[in-house]
Protein backbone atom coordinates (compact mmCIF):
# COMPACT_ATOMS: atom_id res chain seq x y z
CA UNK A 1 0.00 0.00 0.00
CA UNK A 2 1.34 3.45 -0.67
CA UNK A 3 0.77 4.37 2.79
CA UNK A 4 3.03 2.09 4.47
CA UNK A 5 5.76 2.57 1.97
CA UNK A 6 6.20 6.42 2.29
CA UNK A 7 5.73 5.26 6.33
CA UNK A 8 8.54 3.03 5.72
CA UNK A 9 10.45 5.24 3.71
CA UNK A 10 10.03 8.43 6.24
CA UNK A 11 11.45 5.91 9.17
CA UNK A 12 14.41 5.32 7.12
CA UNK A 13 15.22 8.43 6.02
CA UNK A 14 14.72 10.13 9.28
CA UNK A 15 17.63 7.31 10.33
CA UNK A 16 20.06 8.30 7.45
CA UNK A 17 20.07 12.20 8.37
CA UNK A 18 20.23 11.26 12.06
CA UNK A 19 23.17 8.72 11.50
CA UNK A 20 24.54 11.00 9.07
CA UNK A 21 24.73 14.24 11.47
CA UNK A 22 25.07 13.32 14.74
CA UNK A 23 27.11 9.90 14.31
CA UNK A 24 30.76 11.46 15.42
CA UNK A 25 28.92 13.57 17.33
CA UNK A 26 30.01 13.83 21.21
CA UNK A 27 27.70 14.76 24.25
CA UNK A 28 27.62 19.22 24.45
CA UNK A 29 30.06 20.07 27.14
CA UNK A 30 29.24 23.69 26.73
CA UNK A 31 26.94 26.39 25.38
CA UNK A 32 28.86 26.15 22.07
CA UNK A 33 28.88 22.74 21.70
CA UNK A 34 24.96 22.74 22.31
CA UNK A 35 24.39 25.48 19.80
CA UNK A 36 26.12 23.49 17.15
CA UNK A 37 24.06 20.46 18.38
CA UNK A 38 21.14 22.92 17.77
CA UNK A 39 22.10 24.12 14.19
CA UNK A 40 22.17 20.50 13.56
CA UNK A 41 19.03 19.43 14.62
CA UNK A 42 17.36 22.11 12.24
CA UNK A 43 19.28 21.31 9.80
CA UNK A 44 17.86 17.24 10.17
CA UNK A 45 14.46 18.64 10.52
CA UNK A 46 14.47 21.23 7.18
CA UNK A 47 16.07 17.99 5.28
CA UNK A 48 13.47 15.66 6.49
CA UNK A 49 10.62 18.03 5.68
CA UNK A 50 12.32 18.70 2.08
CA UNK A 51 12.39 14.69 1.64
CA UNK A 52 8.87 14.95 2.63
CA UNK A 53 7.84 16.94 0.27
CA UNK A 54 9.12 15.62 -2.55
CA UNK A 55 7.99 12.51 -1.63
CA UNK A 56 4.35 13.98 -1.51
CA UNK A 57 4.85 15.49 -4.68
CA UNK A 58 5.40 12.00 -6.51
CA UNK A 59 2.42 10.85 -4.80
CA UNK A 60 -0.36 12.29 -7.34
CA UNK A 61 -1.17 9.53 -10.43
CA UNK A 62 -4.26 9.88 -12.75
CA UNK A 63 -6.33 7.19 -13.42
CA UNK A 64 -9.45 6.03 -15.62
CA UNK A 65 -12.61 5.85 -13.70
CA UNK A 66 -14.60 3.39 -14.63
CA UNK A 67 -18.34 1.54 -13.94
CA UNK A 68 -20.52 4.78 -14.49
CA UNK A 69 -24.01 3.85 -16.30
CA UNK A 70 -23.16 4.66 -19.64
CA UNK A 71 -26.96 6.41 -20.69
CA UNK A 72 -26.10 6.07 -24.38
CA UNK A 73 -29.41 7.36 -25.40
CA UNK A 74 -29.66 10.61 -22.84
CA UNK A 75 -30.29 13.90 -24.98
CA UNK A 76 -30.29 17.16 -24.26
CA UNK A 77 -31.87 19.77 -26.68
CA UNK A 78 -32.42 23.87 -26.60
CA UNK A 79 -36.63 25.30 -26.67
CA UNK A 80 -35.87 28.51 -25.71
CA UNK A 81 -34.57 31.18 -26.56
CA UNK A 82 -35.11 30.13 -30.37
CA UNK A 83 -32.97 32.78 -31.32
CA UNK A 84 -29.41 32.59 -30.43
CA UNK A 85 -28.13 35.00 -32.81
CA UNK A 86 -29.94 38.32 -31.24
CA UNK A 87 -30.13 38.50 -27.74
CA UNK A 88 -30.74 41.38 -25.26
CA UNK A 89 -27.92 41.38 -22.65
CA UNK A 90 -29.38 40.84 -19.05
CA UNK A 91 -31.54 38.00 -17.48
CA UNK A 92 -32.10 35.68 -20.29
CA UNK A 93 -34.51 32.70 -19.94
CA UNK A 94 -33.37 28.92 -21.07
CA UNK A 95 -35.19 26.12 -21.29
CA UNK A 96 -33.71 22.64 -22.61
CA UNK A 97 -35.60 19.57 -23.58
CA UNK A 98 -33.87 16.15 -21.67
CA UNK A 99 -34.88 12.48 -23.13
CA UNK A 100 -33.59 9.38 -21.60
CA UNK A 101 -32.68 11.13 -18.56
CA UNK A 102 -33.61 12.17 -15.14
CA UNK A 103 -32.58 15.37 -13.77
CA UNK A 104 -32.76 15.32 -10.09
CA UNK A 105 -32.34 11.79 -9.62
CA UNK A 106 -28.99 9.66 -8.08
CA UNK A 107 -26.67 8.14 -10.55
CA UNK A 108 -26.48 5.00 -9.25
CA UNK A 109 -23.26 2.46 -8.65
CA UNK A 110 -19.95 2.41 -6.92
CA UNK A 111 -18.74 6.03 -7.69
CA UNK A 112 -21.60 8.04 -6.26
CA UNK A 113 -19.74 7.18 -2.91
CA UNK A 114 -16.31 7.37 -4.25
CA UNK A 115 -16.41 10.42 -5.68
CA UNK A 116 -17.89 13.92 -4.31
CA UNK A 117 -21.33 13.60 -5.19
CA UNK A 118 -24.31 16.32 -5.23
CA UNK A 119 -27.55 15.33 -2.60
CA UNK A 120 -29.28 17.46 -5.42
CA UNK A 121 -28.89 14.37 -8.22
CA UNK A 122 -28.35 14.61 -11.73
CA UNK A 123 -28.14 17.70 -13.53
CA UNK A 124 -27.25 19.92 -16.57
CA UNK A 125 -23.69 21.59 -16.89
CA UNK A 126 -23.77 25.22 -18.69
CA UNK A 127 -20.64 26.62 -19.72
CA UNK A 128 -19.79 30.21 -21.30
CA UNK A 129 -17.04 30.84 -22.55
CA UNK A 130 -14.88 27.77 -20.54
CA UNK A 131 -15.70 29.34 -17.50
CA UNK A 132 -16.58 27.40 -13.98
CA UNK A 133 -19.71 26.45 -15.18
CA UNK A 134 -22.99 26.50 -13.16
CA UNK A 135 -24.91 22.97 -12.01
CA UNK A 136 -28.66 23.39 -12.95
CA UNK A 137 -30.93 20.69 -11.09
CA UNK A 138 -34.00 21.85 -13.73
CA UNK A 139 -34.49 22.03 -16.85
CA UNK A 140 -35.77 26.16 -17.09
CA UNK A 141 -33.29 28.25 -15.35
CA UNK A 142 -32.28 32.04 -15.63
CA UNK A 143 -28.98 32.83 -16.49
CA UNK A 144 -27.53 36.73 -17.07
CA UNK A 145 -25.76 37.25 -20.05
CA UNK A 146 -23.16 40.21 -21.01
CA UNK A 147 -23.09 41.79 -24.25
CA UNK A 148 -20.99 40.42 -26.64
CA UNK A 149 -20.38 36.97 -28.27
CA UNK A 150 -20.48 33.98 -26.38
CA UNK A 151 -19.48 30.00 -26.70
CA UNK A 152 -22.39 28.34 -24.80
CA UNK A 153 -21.53 24.75 -24.27
CA UNK A 154 -24.30 22.63 -21.66
CA UNK A 155 -24.12 18.82 -21.46
CA UNK A 156 -26.09 16.38 -18.97
CA UNK A 157 -23.96 15.66 -15.51
CA UNK A 158 -24.29 12.69 -13.67
CA UNK A 159 -24.80 13.51 -9.69
CA UNK A 160 -21.01 13.04 -8.78
CA UNK A 161 -20.32 15.78 -11.91
CA UNK A 162 -18.89 13.49 -14.51
CA UNK A 163 -19.95 14.44 -17.82
CA UNK A 164 -22.50 12.17 -20.29
CA UNK A 165 -20.56 11.83 -23.32
CA UNK A 166 -22.49 11.00 -26.44
CA UNK A 167 -23.50 12.92 -29.19
CA UNK A 168 -26.98 14.08 -27.73
CA UNK A 169 -25.89 14.61 -24.48
CA UNK A 170 -23.82 17.97 -25.20
CA UNK A 171 -25.52 21.48 -26.83
CA UNK A 172 -23.09 24.09 -28.20
CA UNK A 173 -23.83 27.09 -30.11
CA UNK A 174 -22.88 31.05 -30.42
CA UNK A 175 -24.34 33.60 -28.59
CA UNK A 176 -24.67 37.27 -30.12
CA UNK A 177 -25.64 39.39 -27.50
CA UNK A 178 -26.47 43.61 -28.20
CA UNK A 179 -26.36 45.21 -31.29
CA UNK A 180 -23.24 44.81 -33.91
CA UNK A 181 -21.56 41.78 -32.15
CA UNK A 182 -19.16 40.20 -35.04
CA UNK A 183 -18.32 36.76 -35.93
CA UNK A 184 -15.30 36.21 -34.61
CA UNK A 185 -15.79 32.49 -32.96
CA UNK A 186 -15.17 29.78 -35.58
CA UNK A 187 -17.03 26.90 -33.67
CA UNK A 188 -16.00 24.38 -35.75
CA UNK A 189 -12.28 24.28 -34.58
CA UNK A 190 -11.11 21.72 -32.22
CA UNK A 191 -12.06 22.73 -28.88
CA UNK A 192 -11.54 21.81 -25.33
CA UNK A 193 -14.01 22.74 -22.26
CA UNK A 194 -12.82 22.11 -18.85
CA UNK A 195 -15.51 20.55 -16.35
CA UNK A 196 -14.01 19.34 -13.00
CA UNK A 197 -12.67 19.45 -10.61
CA UNK A 198 -13.89 22.81 -9.47
CA UNK A 199 -14.12 24.27 -5.87
CA UNK A 200 -13.36 22.98 -2.23
CA UNK A 201 -13.19 19.35 -1.29
CA UNK A 202 -13.46 17.98 2.27
CA UNK A 203 -12.89 15.00 4.59
CA UNK A 204 -13.21 11.56 1.97
CA UNK A 205 -14.47 13.67 -0.97
CA UNK A 206 -10.52 14.80 -1.12
CA UNK A 207 -9.23 11.02 -1.71
CA UNK A 208 -10.90 11.01 -5.49
CA UNK A 209 -11.11 13.75 -7.23
CA UNK A 210 -12.36 13.40 -10.56
CA UNK A 211 -10.89 15.11 -13.75
CA UNK A 212 -13.16 15.34 -16.98
CA UNK A 213 -13.48 17.80 -19.82
CA UNK A 214 -15.68 18.19 -22.84
CA UNK A 215 -13.47 17.98 -26.55
CA UNK A 216 -15.34 19.13 -29.55
CA UNK A 217 -14.81 18.90 -32.95
CA UNK A 218 -11.57 16.38 -32.27
CA UNK A 219 -11.25 12.72 -31.11
CA UNK A 220 -7.99 12.09 -28.98
CA UNK A 221 -5.28 9.44 -29.40
CA UNK A 222 -2.25 8.22 -28.32
CA UNK A 223 -0.53 9.38 -31.48
CA UNK A 224 -2.67 12.16 -32.35
CA UNK A 225 -4.46 15.26 -30.43
CA UNK A 226 -4.46 14.51 -26.78
CA UNK A 227 -5.33 16.68 -23.63
CA UNK A 228 -2.42 17.79 -21.22
CA UNK A 229 -2.55 17.83 -17.74
CA UNK A 230 -0.37 19.67 -15.03
CA UNK A 231 -1.63 19.10 -11.56
CA UNK A 232 0.71 20.77 -8.93
CA UNK A 233 3.39 21.05 -11.51
CA UNK A 234 3.59 16.96 -12.66
CA UNK A 235 2.20 16.52 -16.02
CA UNK A 236 -0.17 14.07 -17.70
CA UNK A 237 -0.78 13.18 -21.36
CA UNK A 238 -5.02 11.75 -21.44
CA UNK A 239 -4.97 10.28 -24.75
CA UNK A 240 -8.89 9.23 -24.25
CA UNK A 241 -11.86 11.08 -24.29
CA UNK A 242 -13.13 9.46 -20.89
CA UNK A 243 -13.74 10.25 -17.13
CA UNK A 244 -10.28 10.21 -14.67
CA UNK A 245 -9.79 10.38 -10.55
CA UNK A 246 -6.51 11.86 -9.53
CA UNK A 247 -5.71 10.86 -6.60
CA UNK A 248 -2.59 12.05 -4.45
CA UNK A 249 -3.42 15.30 -3.65
CA UNK A 250 -1.69 16.73 -0.53
CA UNK A 251 -4.10 19.32 1.48
CA UNK A 252 -4.37 22.92 0.80
CA UNK A 253 -4.51 24.99 -2.44
CA UNK A 254 -3.88 22.58 -6.10
CA UNK A 255 -3.45 24.11 -9.51
CA UNK A 256 -5.07 22.14 -12.38
CA UNK A 257 -4.31 23.08 -15.79
CA UNK A 258 -5.65 21.38 -19.46
CA UNK A 259 -4.74 22.01 -22.32
CA UNK A 260 -5.69 20.79 -26.19
CA UNK A 261 -2.46 19.41 -27.89
CA UNK A 262 -1.60 17.93 -31.36
CA UNK A 263 0.63 14.36 -32.27
CA UNK A 264 3.61 16.24 -31.19
CA UNK A 265 2.66 17.78 -27.65
CA UNK A 266 2.04 21.16 -28.78
CA UNK A 267 -0.60 23.55 -28.44
CA UNK A 268 -3.64 23.29 -30.64
CA UNK A 269 -4.74 27.51 -30.79
CA UNK A 270 -7.81 27.91 -30.02
CA UNK A 271 -9.08 30.76 -27.36
CA UNK A 272 -10.59 28.24 -24.68
CA UNK A 273 -8.03 25.61 -25.30
CA UNK A 274 -5.94 26.09 -22.27
CA UNK A 275 -6.95 26.86 -18.95
CA UNK A 276 -6.00 27.01 -15.32
CA UNK A 277 -7.93 25.89 -12.22
CA UNK A 278 -7.37 26.15 -8.48
CA UNK A 279 -8.89 24.15 -6.47
CA UNK A 280 -8.55 23.72 -2.44
CA UNK A 281 -8.56 20.50 -0.57
CA UNK A 282 -9.33 20.86 3.51
CA UNK A 283 -9.07 17.89 6.42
Amino acid sequence: MPTTKYKVTKNLLICAIATSLFACTQPAENENDASKMDQMTDQASAQMQELTNDRMATQISVYRLEDSPAFANASLQLISPDNLESLSSGDVAFEFKVENYDIGAQTQGSNATLLANSDKGQHIHFILNNQPYSAHYETSFMREIPEGEHHLVAFLSRSYHESVKNDNSVFVARLAVGEDVGQQLDMDNPTLIYSRPKGTYTGAGTENILLDFFVLNTELSENGNKVKAVINGEEFFISEWAPHVIKGLPMGEATIELSLVDGNNQPIPGPFNQVTRTITLNE
